[in-house]
C-alpha cells in the first residue's frame, strides 16, 4: 500500500471511531448502522477546502434522521488529535474537511526511494487478463492520422493498465479477409494487366483503391515475376498478388508502428477466423439461440429481438460471412477461446452504432457484455501556422503517421495525441510540437527533467550527492512550493488509480505537466544549493524524488527523459 492510500485508510478508520463513539456517547442514534463502507474521501479540486473530504455525513442524514451538519459535527467531536491531522472541520452543508500536517507528505520520498521508477504502481487490476486492441488499420494502404491517435490512446492506456496491476496485452487485428481485401485484390489485378498490356486493356474498377502504392505494388511484382501470372486464372492472379502486396503492407505497417514506439505482443488474423471454422461457429450459436433469420437469401441477426432498431447482415446472398460475423467471431475469441478477463477497443466515433450491436451479440452467445469496454476516439484535425493541414507537402496526398514523424519527433507526436481524453475533438498543432520553448508542453516537461539532472550533476562535481531517506531532515522542507511538490508526487497512485478506471491515460500527460509546473515553482523560489547543508541535503532528495517519478512516468508514455537540453 503506498503514502496516499495508508493515508485514506487512517482517516477512514478514524471516522469510523468517532462515529461510533459519537453514537454510544447517545449524540448520534445509529445503533444498527454500519458505516465502513460508507466512507468515501476525495481530494478537494479547491486545495482550501483541504487535503482529503468526506460527504459520509449527507448520506447519513436520511437513515438518522438528522440534520448532515449536526452528524458531521458530532463525528469532528470524537475524532481526537494525531500527528498527522492538522485539523478537521465542517463545511458547507455537511461536508468533513481533513487538513493534513507535512509529516505523511514527507513519506512519500521514502516511498520513491524504496520503489524507484516503479513508484506509482498499484494492485487495482489484481493480474487480471486484459487485451487492449488498437489501431487496426486497414493493411490495405498506409495509417492516417486518426490512426496515430489512436496507437498513442492505445499503447498509452496499455501502459496505464499494466501500472495498475493487470496483465495487458497489445494487439492489432488484421482485416485480412473480407470485401476490402477483394477490393484491394482487384485492384492489383488491373494495375498488374494495365502495367503489362497497357491502360486500355483492362478497366480499373471504379470502386478500387486509387492509390499510387497499388500501382507501385504492381511494378514490384513484375519485376520479381515478371508476366508469369499473365495467363493463369484470374483467381489465382489476384490471390499471388494480394500474398505478396499484403505482406507488404503488414510489415510497412509494423516497421511504421515500431518508429512510433508501439510493439505489439499480437498481430491477429481475420483470415484465421475463417480458415479454423469460427466465424460459422459463431454464425451457428447465434442461429442455435434464435437469433437469426432468412430474407432475400441472406441470413440476417435479429438486433430487433435485441431491442436495437437496426438489423444486421451475417451472410450475404453469396454465401459469404460479413465482416460483422467476423467481428462477433473474433470478440468470441478474445473472450471465450483466449479467455481474457477484459477486452478493450479503441475505435473511431464513426463506429458508434456497431458497439451496441456488437455488446448484445455477445450476450445472444451467452457472453458477458460488460467485459468488452470500447473507447471512442474522435476525429484530428491537423493545424500549422493557425491554418487547418490535410495534404503532405512532399506527396500532395493525406497526411500519413509516417509524413508526420518526418515533420515531428516521436516525443511529441506520443505526448500531444495523449493530451485530451478519447472522446474530446483534437486539434494538433505541428508549429507548437515543432517549437523548442516552454510553449511545447513537451520540451516543457523534458526541460524540467533535463533541469533536475543537470542540478544533480553539477552538485556532483561539488562532492554532494543525494543522501538516504535516513540521513536527512524532512521537516526542514516547509516552504509552500516545497509541500506542493511533495503533495504532487503522492498524488500519482490515485492518479493512476483513476486514469486506468477511466480508462483516460490523457490524466497521467497532464500530471506530469503539473507536476513539471510545481517543479519549476520550486526551482524559482528554494535554492538548492546554500549553505546549510542539512537543508541542501533535503532539498536534494526532493529534488531526486522529482527526478525518479518524471522518469518512471515518460518511460511509461515512452517519450525520451533527456538529461541535457
Amino acid at each position: 500500500m503506498n503514502i496516499f492510500d495508508e493515508m485514506k485508510t487512517k482517516i477512514t478508520d478514524k471516522v469510523v471511531c468517532a462515529f461510533n463513539a459519537a453514537v454510544e456517547s447517545g449524540e448520534l442514534s445509529g445503533e444498527n448502522v454500519d458505516i465502513t463502507e460508507k466512507v468515501k474521501l476525495e481530494v478537494p479540486k479547491d486545495k482550501s477546502h483541504g487535503d482529503f473530504a468526506c460527504n459520509l455525513a449527507m448520506m447519513l442524514a436520511k437513515p438518522l434522521r438528522c440534520a448532515p451538519r449536526a452528524i458531521a459535527e458530532a463525528i469532528v467531536s470524537h475524532l481526537g488529535e494525531d500527528e498527522d491531522i492538522a485539523k478537521a472541520e465542517v463545511a458547507g452543508a455537511g461536508f468533513i474537511n481533513f487538513y493534513l500536517t507535512p509529516n505523511w507528505l514527507y513519506r512519500v520520498m521514502e516511498d520513491i526511494e524504496s520503489r524507484g521508477t516503479d513508484y506509482g504502481k498499484i494492485d487495482l487490476g489484481k493480474g487480471k487478463r486484459v487485451m487492449v486492441e488498437f489501431v487496426s488499420a486497414n493493411p490495405t494502404g498506409p495509417m492516417h492520422m486518426g490512426n496515430a491517435r489512436g496507437g498513442a490512446l492505445g499503447d498509452c492506456l496499455a501502459s496505464v493498465l499494466e501500472y495498475a496491476g493487470y496483465d495487458v496485452t497489445r494487439e492489432f487485428y488484421v482485416n485480412d479477409a473480407g470485401n476490402q481485401i477483394e477490393k484491394f485484390a482487384n485492384s492489383l489485378n488491373a494495375r498488374y494487366i494495365q502495367e503489362l498490356k497497357g491502360e486500355d486493356a483492362i478497366e480499373f474498377p471504379e470502386d478500387g483503391y486509387h492509390g499510387d502504392d497499388i500501382r507501385e505494388h504492381a511494378k514490384a511484382f513484375i519485376k520479381l515475376y515478371g508476366d508469369k501470372h499473365l495467363n493463369v486464372s484470374e483467381d489465382e492472379r489476384k490471390a499471388a498478388l494480394v500474398d505478396y502486396a499484403l505482406e507488404k503492407n503488414v510489415t510497412a505497417l509494423r516497421e511504421d508502428l515500431e518508429k512510433y514506439r508501439i510493439v505489439y505482443d499480437v498481430w491477429f488474423r481475420e483470415s484465421k477466423l475463417h480458415k479454423d471454422g469460427e466465424v460459422m461457429a459463431a454464425i451457428d450459436r447465434l442461429r442455435d439461440n434464435g437469433f437469426t433469420y432468412e430474407e432475400d437469401g441472406a441470413l440476417w441477426l435479429n438486433c430487433e429481438k435485441m431491442g436495437l432498431e437496426k438489423n444486421e447482415v451475417l451472410i450475404r446472398k453469396n454465401g459469404i460471412p460479413t465482416y460483422f460475423a467476423a467481428d462477433i467471431a473474433y470478440h468470441i475469441n478474445k473472450l471465450e477461446t483466449r479467455g481474457y478477463d477484459l477486452a478493450i477497443n479503441i475505435w473511431g466515433a464513426d463506429h458508434h452504432g456497431h458497439v451496441a450491436r456488437m455488446k448484445k451479440a455477445l450476450e445472444a452467445v451467452g457472453i458477458d457484455s460488460s467485459r468488452l469496454t470500447v473507447v471512442l476516439m474522435q476525429l484530428v484535425r491537423l493545424m500549422q501556422d493557425g491554418e487547418v493541414v490535410r495534404m503532405s507537402k512532399r506527396t500532395g496526398k493525406a497526411i500519413t503517421l509516417s509524413d508526420l514523424l518526418e515533420d515531428i519527433s516521436v516525443d511529441a507526436a506520443r505526448f500531444f495525441f495523449n493530451m485530451r481524453s478519447a472522446g474530446s475533438h483534437l486539434d494538433f498543432d505541428l508549429t507548437l510540437a515543432a517549437q523548442q520553448s516552454n510553449d511545447n508542453p513537451v520540451y516543457y516537461v523534458q526541460y524540467a527533467y533535463a533541469r533536475i539532472c543537470s542540478i544533480l550533476r553539477l552538485l556532483g562535481e561539488d562532492g554532494v550527492s543525494v543522501k538516504d531517506y535516513s540521513e536527512i531532515n524532512p521537516s526542514l522542507l516547509k516552504e509552500e512550493s516545497e509541500l506542493n511538490l511533495l503533495k504532487k508526487l503522492g498524488d500519482l497512485p490515485d492518479e493512476i488509480r483513476m486514469s486506468a478506471e477511466s480508462l483516460e491515460p490523457a490524466r497521467i500527460t497532464r500530471y506530469i505537466m503539473e507536476l513539471a509546473t510545481d517543479f519549476h515553482s520550486f526551482y524559482n523560489s528554494c535554492r538548492v544549493k546554500n549553505e546549510d547543508a542539512e537543508l541542501m541535503a533535503t532539498r536534494l532528495k526532493l529534488v531526486d524524488s522529482v527526478r525518479i517519478v518524471m522518469k518512471g512516468i515518460l518511460n511509461m508514455l515512452k517519450i525520451t527523459a533527456p538529461e541535457r537540453m
